[in-house]
């Protein structure tokens, strides 16, 4: 009788040495993400990094992790891999940056049923360029293989970010009054919320390909990388008193704005303040309704930052000279049901 063949992890669906040849390949990425402060390289089992306590009085870490739903989905299907993983660090650094903290670092979590080394390049590639956008050193990650767990060449990706503020400059909405302006800050699409409303919309009105939106086709404004804030929220912060920020993200702008307000506040945002892009336009278009188009959605603005009256000129001025559109869309009221109205 023959002897039974010996089995392998590689032949169960997990390829150690693939594995390996990620690493290498990803090396000089995640090498342009470095920040002083880190110890060590690829490879521990953690990372390393030591915090410049000097630089603060009262460090405060503050953490934040996420993903990018199905938008993945989206990025498959096209072949999109390269920026996808610009969207996993801007989830995640864009709502450590609204409480004032500086992103530091940042891991991320890659499972796939067999690693495709190719793809799996283009999407941490795309990672280390959040992360350098982002200023976060790329301090780790895990990159793992689940046999029989998706499709073949599927994957998903959570991201997780820490970040650093003092105490005294943790930003809280504990100072918001009624009477104080909000600023909004242009989106560059949908960002990563709204997917499966949007997948849903595709498969009642498929894309042709001729569809033009702002002068990009359909699918390049649907895949469009979520816009990361990190640089200049960091520099209105050095220029600008801030009473709160607000990362417009899943729940739209009725949901987010809320969570900044103190108690028996509300908003009200004037439509026309801002431009809306085309993609939006689209979606209500294809079945959207107003009402869930502001509960789902960014609707254009991806961040809000809430100052005094006398402070709105010089929060304009400074995210217009950093690069950013924005525009003074709203203001606070007193409301006992911290309602957001949209006029």
């Amino acid at each position: 009788m023959n002897a039974q063949k010996p089995l392998t992890y590689k032949a169960a669906g997990v390829d150690i040495d693939a594995g390996d040849e990620l690493v290498e390949r990803i090396r000089s990425s995640v090498a342009r993400t470095i920040r002083p402060e880190v110890i060590g390289g690829l490879g521990g089992f953690g990372g390393l990094f030591e915090l410049a306590k000097h630089r603060y009085s009262e460090p405060v870490l503050v953490a934040g992790t996420d993903g990018v739903g199905t938008k993945i989905k989206l990025a498959i299907d096209h072949d999109a891999h390269d920026a996808i993983g610009i969207d996993l660090v801007a989830m995640c650094a864009n709502d450590v940056i609204v409480q004032g903290a500086e992103p530091l670092f940042f891991l991320d979590y890659y499972v796939t049923p067999r690693l495709n080394v190719d793809i799996a390049t283009r999407v941490i590639s795309g990672i280390a360029k959040g992360c350098e956008i982002a200023g976060a050193a790329l301090l780790g990650g895990e990159t793992a293989e689940h046999p029989g767990m998706h499709a073949a060449d599927e994957y998903d990706l959570a991201g997780f970010c820490v970040g650093v503020v003092d105490k005294q400059r943790l930003i809280d909405g504990s100072s918001i009054v009624a009477g104080d302006r909000i600023v909004g800050i242009g989106s560059s699409g949908a960002h990563s919320n709204g997917f499966s409303l949007i997948r849903k919309i595709l498969e009642q009105h498929p894309d042709p390909g001729g569809i033009d939106l702002d002068g990009k086709r359909l699918i390049d404004c649907l895949l469009e990388p979520t816009r990361i804030y990190v640089r200049p929220i960091l520099q209105l912060l050095e220029t600008t008193k801030v009473k709160g920020l607000c990362h417009i993200t899943g729940g739209g702008l009725l949901e987010n704005i809320p969570r900044i307000l103190p108690q028996g506040l509300g908003a009200r945002l004037a439509r026309a303040a801002w431009p809306r892009p085309a993609v939006f336009e689209w979606l209500e278009r294809n079945g959207v309704a107003p009402r869930e188009m502001l509960r789902t959605f960014n609707c254009g603005l991806g961040m809000l930052a809430v100052v005094a009256p006398d402070d709105v000129e010089p929060a304009l001025a400074c995210l217009k000279t950093n690069g950013e559109d924005a525009w003074l869309v709203g203001e606070v009221r007193a409301d006992a049901g911290q309602e957001v109205h949209v006029d």
